[in-house]
């Protein structure tokens, strides 16, 4: 079966339910194709910073958004090597609407998303539905074949395809658009537990061990905790089974220590394999990637999903009009595709060129056993000068370049935003 559509947007992430969204209201006959039947997996990026909290507001969406289950960080914070932790970034210090970071679950955003773009008449979400293939036509990307959870299969012909798939998108089989690959020395293990009503939740709460460390994050009933050790390391780690791993994680973080049998098995753990990566050109003759298919991000700083989500709206943005146009005269260009990188490019390479940088710096050092924290310069300095604090924040929370909702696609601000 072939089908036809404007634009069909690859992935049901928070890319690609903020691309639809804005085409949708720009009138763009938009199509989002999601593999699985519902948002609810655990463990995905669940921060919602101020530029994406502000973007919301613009949408008309901030006054749902407060109303989700969520809790607020307000502090980004390093491990010292005294046991010690040093706050690194301040939020309350940024001269925005919201100043803190927001941990809802994923799939509630999205969820929310979905609801905003449903009342859009020229917005289609297809869920159950898995885009296999690009559709290429001589060196022109027209489309993508798809799978349905129960078989079917069929063509969806498509004026633009966005690839907001993810680091494993399928647009990396084009010999084109291989990612360059840059070294990184962690992996991540994400699991929960527990959350008591006198734990402390003002902020990221990292703790250090020998050769790891540990990033709590809090929310309303339970701490989800990312596990930071040396890459490589899945194997090993479940071959010494849960006992070995409930101790490593109560050496890591002792006032745990009564909780951590909450982790039932290796498999309520799990591995993220850490990736950073870019691709030199986001685009080809009707197709751009966007978010993680065009950037793959570490989670040092938590910023995968704000840089997502301002690839979106950069691409909605410069995207809308050509996309509105009929006939040859309205088609997408290449020059057209190229803008959105060129838009986009800086923020991302200054966004890695700082995860590098945190990589190599702290922690690089901790997980490989040489140091327990951050360089003593850095604590030094950091101690002495504590407004130093709003330039990490601010680089987390906002962001080098953001973005702002086009006047298309704005609504009136809820009373939340006021």
């Amino acid at each position: 079966m072939t089908e036809r559509t404007r634009c069909v947007v690859i992935g049901g992430g928070p890319a690609g339910m903020v691309t639809g969204l804005l085409l949708a209201r720009a009138g763009v006959d938009v199509t989002v194709l999601e593999k699985h039947g519902d948002f609810l997996r655990d463990f995905r990026g669940d921060t919602v910073h101020p530029s994406t909290l502000q973007l919301l507001d613009e949408l008309g969406l901030g006054e749902q958004f407060a109303k989700l289950p969520q809790s607020h960080l307000t502090q980004v914070r390093l491990p010292g090597a005294d046991g010690r932790t040093l706050v690194v970034g301040d939020l309350t210090r940024l001269k925005v609407r919201h100043p803190y970071i927001a941990m809802v679950p994923q799939w509630d955003l999205l969820a929310l998303l979905a609801k905003a773009a449903a009342e859009e008449p020229s917005f289609t979400l297809r869920m159950r539905t898995e885009a296999t293939d690009l559709i290429r036509v001589g060196d022109r990307v027209e489309g993508v074949r798809y799978r349905t959870e129960e078989g079917e299969t069929g063509e969806l012909r498509a004026d633009l395809t966005i690839a907001a798939d993810g680091r494993w998108s399928i647009a990396h089989r084009q010999p084109e658009l291989h990612p360059r690959e840059y070294p990184v020395p962690i992996d991540a293990w994400w699991f929960r537990v527990p959350r008591r009503p006198d734990d402390e939740a003002t902020g990221l709460m990292p703790f250090a061990a020998q050769g790891r460390f540990a990033v709590l994050i809090p929310r309303p009933d339970y701490f989800q905790i990312a596990y930071i050790g040396r890459k490589g390391i899945d194997a090993e780690l479940r071959a010494r089974g849960i006992e070995a791993f409930r101790r490593d994680v109560a050496e890591a973080i002792p006032f745990l220590a009564d909780r951590v049998d909450e982790i039932a098995s290796m498999d309520d753990v799990k591995h993220l394999d850490v990736r950073l990566n870019r691709l030199l050109r986001w685009h080809l003759d009707g197709l751009l990637c966007i978010g993680d298919a065009a950037h793959a991000m570490s989670p040092v700083g938590g910023v995968g999903i704000n840089l997502a989500v301002q690839d979106a709206v950069a691409a909605a943005t410069l995207l809308a009009e050509p996309l509105r146009g009929n006939g040859s005269a309205g088609r997408v260009t290449e020059l057209d595709l190229a803008r959105v990188h060129t838009r986009r490019l800086l923020p991302t390479v200054l966004v890695q060129w700082m995860q590098r940088l945190m990589h190599s710096a702290v922690v690089g050092p901790i997980v490989e056993g040489r140091r327990m924290g951050p360089p003593g310069p850095v604590l030094a300095l950091v101690s002495r000068f504590p407004q130093l604090s709003f330039v990490p924040a601010y680089l987390i929370g906002v962001g080098f370049r953001p973005e702002h909702a086009p006047p298309f696609a704005r609504r009136a601000l809820s009373s939340a935003g006021r």
